[in-house]
């Protein structure tokens, strides 16, 4: 079955349907204070309890991204009594940030024993054994952040644990574990890609979410000027 991209050109998408998508995507990711100027300037409904949710998890996050991963297991279980319990992976992925931590504060001694004590009982797992052995191969080196396992210090590391666990939070409490925006793009990639499958010869270029970007804050650069300079000043 073919699909023309152009039959679907004329939808009428509401400012009510925007808002929804926008906020879903401030709430997520905890911007607060954009919640509240946003719900303000437009009018919308603000869900139950969102302000006092976004803070809790915000507290939490922050916690891991500072790589006090210890004190983010204490607020999640205190939110989430069984949420790290039935989600190893991810309790294993904050301990492991804080291994991480002792070692890169030269602790080396305390960071094995913590190993010991806490990330001993998941090699008995075959799943954990690589992911072991790459962190304690780091105590054999003076400068663990120029060995083989560098990654493992990398801020991206602890953005996509903070993530994961944004994500675990928001589906124990029942809310979306991703975004309207998110899963809007991911379903634009999957459509695009098929397009371009069954239009090939057309020569249709693939979705690209930089240049979707680019193209929104050159346009939105060019209809509010004044509007942005003043934010700027």
């Amino acid at each position: 079955m073919e699909y023309d991209p152009r039959l679907y050109e004329q939808i009428a998408v509401s400012d009510n349907d925007t808002h929804n998508i926008v906020l879903s995507y401030l709430i997520h990711n905890c911007f607060k204070e954009t919640v509240e100027s946003f719900i303000c300037s437009t009018g919308i409904k603000k869900p139950a309890d969102c302000l006092e949710d976004i803070d809790r998890r915000k507290r939490i996050i922050k916690f891991a991204l500072d790589g006090n991963a210890l004190k983010a297991i204490e607020l999640t279980e205190q939110l989430a009594p069984d949420l790290l319990e039935k989600n190893k992976d991810l309790h294993f992925e904050l301990l492991s940030l804080h291994f991480i931590e002792l070692v890169r504060s030269k602790r080396c001694t305390e960071a094995l024993e913590f190993a010991q004590k806490n990330l001993s009982p998941f090699g008995k797992v075959q799943t954990y054994v690589k992911k072991l052995e790459d962190l304690m191969a780091l105590l054999a080196y003076e400068e663990p952040e120029k060995s083989p396992m560098f990654h493992l210090f990398s801020l991206d590391r602890r953005q996509m644990v903070a993530e994961d666990l944004n994500r675990a939070i928001l589906a124990h409490t029942n809310q979306p574990s991703y975004s309207s925006l998110e899963r809007l793009i991911q379903q634009t990639t999957v459509v695009d890609r098929q397009l371009n499958q069954e239009h090939g010869k057309e020569g249709q270029s693939s979705f690209s979410l930089e240049e979707f970007v680019k193209k929104k804050i050159r346009t939105s650069t060019q209809e509010f000027p004044s509007k942005g300079q003043k934010q700027d000043a």
